[in-house]
């Protein structure tokens, strides 16, 4: 009997040991397998992706399937089809596996990881996109990934990405570091009935020292296009880096640093919601450069403006609005090189404070006020009212401008007036209200102990120049209000504004444009051609 066990139990032993010899043996295959089927596996990838996605081609290193079913895309390069060099991006590594946890409930899904990803964008390639009349959504990534993965998404990551922007100035690129991005629950597996059901991360750093996150909820299976509501933030952006960008609008952007937080939401219903609730600037300095080479392009963009800012106004399913902005220490000008000579009117010292600024009109009445030094010099306070347009501006502004030396206003002179000044104050006081159409108003400008000649500034002038010159002050001296030293005018602005079709801000433009220029030095002349009879 107890032989009988000993056979049997031998027997068994045998058994099992051909049984764990026929599983390794198995494994042993299918790993060899899997090994020899990397490289139709990579070429049938590689193939895919260029068959499928439109306007970019596709280059593949490696490409190795696991038996756990998650793949392993290696050393992956994108290139755009019009603009193929630089890439467009370069994967070190891309991962596709399945979760197997939401098995238990009854859903099959993957997940999508991109490690240490590299983006190298030129501006020719990313007009081409903006241009692109195909969407992101209809240029087949989708239908290729499926194609070689055919596990729908559930989770996406892109970790430690590095990205390069050039625009017009390859000294001067646009750079991101360390940018970590995660969105969850693509597939509305939880919280279904949710609005924005998948869960979405941001972080990282622009340029050199800013920081950015974003953290919010998405809706990618939204009809007729995805949803997004994140909040976001930034944190000591320096501006600098934006001239290459900013320059081709004619605004040149030195220093500065940026600082706020707001809230975003786009609905699958088109419904826009862009809220900033806090911003600091502080350090900027910011010029718009108006030249006769440009003046063509320069019309093209304040047309577009117009454009946009009459679309949005008021416009029933967006909303932009401005809780909380302010600029300081910071300097703004406006350079006029079309004039000869060339001169720049300027700000120093400039504190800029937003409140309330929107595009609709039920949120009420927005503020702005701005203090400086008008060339360096003059006190300068500006304060306004503007609430959102219905048919046409409307606001109240109020500007004051106090004992500015009139000689760093040379260039200005030289070129409205011809002529310019060694000593002198230039003050200027403005009410303004903007209705229904309507301006109402007034502008005074005042000069104060004028002297326009001089004959160590004047020695290499001629002799017509210095008698003009000396008639100036002979001029200013007659005109002067003698207890207060003062030579002033005042221009009434009453009346239809010039173009009802314009928006707020070209209107004030204008205002000032008729302010400085058609007002101020033509009304000195005024004064110079009455003495004259």
């Amino acid at each position: 009997m107890a032989l009988c066990a000993l056979f049997a139990y031998l027997n068994e032993m045998r058994i099992l040991r051909w049984f764990a010899v026929s599983i390794a043996l198995l494994v042993a295959i299918a790993f060899t397998a899997l090994f020899f089927i990397d490289e139709p596996l990579r070429a049938f990838i590689e193939g895919q992706l260029n068959a499928y996605v439109k306007g970019y081609s596709f280059r593949i290193g490696k490409a190795h399937l696991y038996p756990n079913l998650s793949l392993e895309i290696l050393d992956a390069t994108m290139y755009q089809t019009a603009h193929p060099d630089p890439p467009v991006a370069h994967l070190p590594r891309w991962h596709f596996s399945v979760q197997w946890r939401h098995l238990l409930t009854g859903h099959i899904v993957s997940d999508y990881l991109i490690e240490r990803p590299v983006l190298h964008i030129t501006l020719p390639q990313a007009a081409k996109e903006v241009k692109d009349p195909v969407p992101v959504k209809e240029k087949g990534w989708r239908d290729a990934v499926y194609s070689f993965y055919p596990i729908k998404i559930n989770e996406f990551k892109i970790t430690d990405a590095e990205g390069t922007y050039v625009d017009q100035d390859p000294s001067r690129p646009l750079v991101f570091h360390h940018f970590n991005f995660r969105v969850g629950n693509i597939r509305n597996i939880h919280y279904r009935n949710d609005a924005y059901p998948s869960d979405l991360h941001l972080d990282g750093i622009l340029f050199k020292s800013g920081k950015v996150v974003a953290n919010g909820h998405a809706n990618f299976l939204a009809e007729p296009h995805m949803g997004v509501d994140a909040e976001i933030k930034l944190d000591h952006v320096e501006l600098d880096h934006l001239l290459p960008v900013t320059s081709r609008y004619n605004v040149q952007l030195r220093h500065g640093l940026l600082s706020g937080d707001g809230h975003i939401e786009y609905a699958a219903d088109s419904t826009t919601v862009a809220n900033l609730k806090r911003v600091t600037i502080e350090g900027a300095r910011v010029d718009y450069v108006h030249a006769v080479v440009t003046a063509a392009a320069e019309q093209e963009v304040k047309e577009k403006t117009v454009e946009t800012a009459k679309e949005l106004g008021n416009h029933p399913q967006t909303l932009i609005r401005v809780d909380h902005a302010v600029i300081k220490n910071s300097e703004f000008g406006f350079v006029n090189e079309a004039a000869v000579p060339t001169y720049r009117v300027y700000l120093t010292g400039a504190h800029l404070e937003l409140a309330n600024i929107s595009n609709q009109f039920t949120e009420g009445t927005g503020t702005v006020k701005i203090k400086g030094k008008f060339m360096g010099s003059g006190d300068t306070l500006v304060s306004g009212t503007f609430r959102p347009e219905q048919k046409s501006p409307d606001f109240d502004l109020n500007v004051k401008i106090e004992q500015a030396q009139m000689r760093s206003m040379n260039e200005l002179l030289r070129a409205y007036g011809n002529f310019d000044v060694v000593q002198g104050e230039f003050s200027f006081y403005s009410e303004l209200s903007v209705k229904d159409g309507t301006v109402h108003g007034y502008m005074k400008p005042l000069f104060k102990d004028i002297k326009a000649y001089d004959k160590r500034q004047d020695k290499e002038k001629s002799t017509f120049r210095k008698l003009y010159e000396g008639l100036i002050d002979t001029v200013a001296k007659l005109l002067e209000n003698q207890p207060r030293a003062e030579v002033a005018t005042k221009v009434t602005v009453s009346g239809p504004a010039d173009n009802p079709k314009t928006d707020t801000w070209e209107t004030l433009v204008r205002l000032f444009e008729n302010a400085f220029f058609k007002a101020i030095l033509p009304g000195f002349d005024r004064q110079l051609e009455a003495s004259k009879s």
